[in-house]
């Protein structure tokens, strides 16, 4: 329809689309594998991305929860994924997102920018889609965790476009 923008990422209140990634030990993780686990927060990025590198850190704080998992996943190949989570101090569960399969999974939750998070219930329903750095809505998931991701000294903007 003219005028009119078809939206692109998946959103809030519908069904996650599955997927089936290579990890950095090289086994193969499904979505429903994830949720078997638990709510999932899947952190969509990309290494060169300065808003990405700029979160990392506080995803990594939100996954010492036991509540929700953090699942990085990431559009660069191992061997630079592995340079960024040492980098960064990350060592969540990072899954690979290549672009030699043409991005599967970003392709089917509709990325277009990074960071691109997503809370996900463990019946696989989105209960929160983030695009870019919002420091309210890693607050909101870290009460939700019982894990701050920020430090009280810690100067943060309140958010950044991916």
């Amino acid at each position: 329809m003219f005028g009119r923008r078809k939206k692109v990422s998946v959103e809030a209140g519908v069904q996650a689309p599955p997927f089936r990634l290579t990890s950095l030990d090289e086994s193969v993780r499904s979505l429903d594998d994830i949720l078997a686990h638990g709510p999932a927060l899947l952190a969509f990025y990309k290494i060169s991305c300065p808003v990405c590198q700029l979160t990392a850190p506080y995803l990594q704080r939100l996954s010492a929860s036991s509540a929700i998992q953090v699942i990085g996943i990431s559009q660069d190949d191992a061997g630079a994924t592995r340079g960024f989570m040492q980098r960064f101090g990350v060592t969540f569960p990072t899954l690979l997102d290549l672009s030699s399969q043409d991005y599967p999974a970003s392709n089917a939750y509709g990325i277009t920018s990074v960071p691109s998070l997503f809370l996900l219930e463990r019946d696989g329903t989105v209960a929160r889609a983030i695009a870019g750095f919002s420091k309210r809505d890693l607050e909101e998931i870290g009460m939700r965790a019982g894990v701050s991701p920020f430090d009280p000294d810690d100067d943060v903007p309140q958010w950044k476009a991916g």
